[in-house]
């Protein structure tokens, strides 16, 4: 296959706009594959690294993007399994073999792979990684549902899985999400399949009406109210609920300072916080709650590739949908859509595509 016009979106200096230009050589090792690009997602990630300060681990310029669904279009000779086939690439790629992938933590393996990171990413029209845990998508999909939408399961749905998972939350519990955006609104939605009783918060009112119509029982706007008011509202709530279930599970996934104060301050005896959401600047807590309330707090970084195919079946039989959550742009307009989410002025979560859909 001729990859002579190849081309992604680069980040070539911080605070500067993703600049088009072609991609390097494209021939797989034995291991990888190419996969041309049906469609990749911008996360907050993303923006971090190319607005935040935070520094990726490939040196610059590079091809950001790690939420990835496409067609394997290359493969070496150890992946020719994988030719033709529709997959979406994990966001983070860990190598099996070091003790923290033997140890089951393969998620914090150091010698992972994470696409737009440790090396070129989805901002184009093809990506070469390594074969580890892609997850195969079936060939024929539920009506109305493009193969590119399928790229926010990669990380905006199965981070949010895999936080939920490690909480044991279960129909017995309430579950609190602070911030709805992308991946808090899917969170708000695999919680409402596993049963749990749901609070979404956010300061959004658009956020809060999807999250009402997609299994979240209790909205709250944290600027019509204050702490104070916010806590007692859900300590109603829960009992109104009348879940057995001990302690909240309260899920962090606004990424903001705000926020993060906001769900520490929730922790009631026996919670669980997971930090899911990402901020590069400090917060200021009182970590004695934990010990005072025999609480637990958490953190998670992506999801093993091995739980991709369980997130999915929830995206593919409709118990959580990207519908009302994604929008997709064409690949060529990427400079001006990355500044569209840079300045918050995007209502559903941008998807990059190849070709207009």
């Amino acid at each position: 296959m001729d990859f002579t016009s190849a081309y992604g979106f680069f980040l070539e200096s911080p605070d500067q706009p993703l600049v088009k230009r072609p991609l390097p050589e494209l021939t797989p090792e034995d291991g990888e594959v190419v996969v041309q690009i049906a469609g990749c997602g911008i996360c907050h990630t993303d923006v971090g690294f190319a607005r935040d300060g935070v520094p990726t681990r490939h040196p610059l310029p590079i091809v950001l993007g790690h939420e990835i669904s496409g067609v394997v279009v290359r493969s070496g000779r150890a992946a020719s399994r994988w030719d033709g086939a529709q997959v979406i690439v994990p966001s983070v790629i860990p190598c099996g073999e070091c003790p923290a992938c033997q140890a089951g933590r393969p998620t914090i393996c150091q010698r992972q792979f994470m696409p737009g990171n440790d090396g070129h990413g989805g901002f184009a029209t093809h990506v070469k990684v390594p074969a580890r845990g892609l997850c195969r998508v079936p060939d024929a999909l539920p009506s109305g549902m493009p193969l590119a939408w399928l790229s926010v399961v990669a990380d905006a749905v199965t981070t949010p899985y895999e936080a939920i998972r490690r909480a044991g939350l279960t129909a017995d519990h309430t579950a609190v999400f602070v911030g709805a955006g992308g991946v808090g609104g899917f969170g708000v939605q695999i919680a409402a399949a596993l049963g749990a009783s749901v609070v979404a918060i956010d300061v959004d009112d658009r956020r809060l009406e999807l999250a009402a119509r997609h299994g979240a029982r209790r909205t709250i706007n944290p600027a019509n109210a204050d702490f104070k008011s916010i806590r007692a509202a859900i300590r109603s709530f829960v009992k109104e609920s009348g879940r057995p279930g001990i302690g909240l599970r309260i899920f962090e996934t606004s990424g903001t300072p705000a926020g993060q104060q906001t769900a520490f301050g929730l922790l009631d005896h026996g919670a669980h916080l997971a930090v899911v959401g990402y901020t590069p600047r400090s917060v200021e807590l009182k970590l004695s709650n934990l010990m005072a309330f025999d609480a637990t707090a958490a953190g998670n970084w992506g999801c093993p590739p091995e739980r991709y195919p369980e997130a999915l079946a929830l995206v593919l039989d409709g118990r959580v949908r990207l519908d009302d959550y994604v929008e997709t742009h064409p690949l060529d307009c990427a400079a001006a859509v990355f500044q569209q989410v840079v300045d918050h002025s995007l209502s559903r979560r941008a998807i990059l595509t190849p070709e207009a859909r």
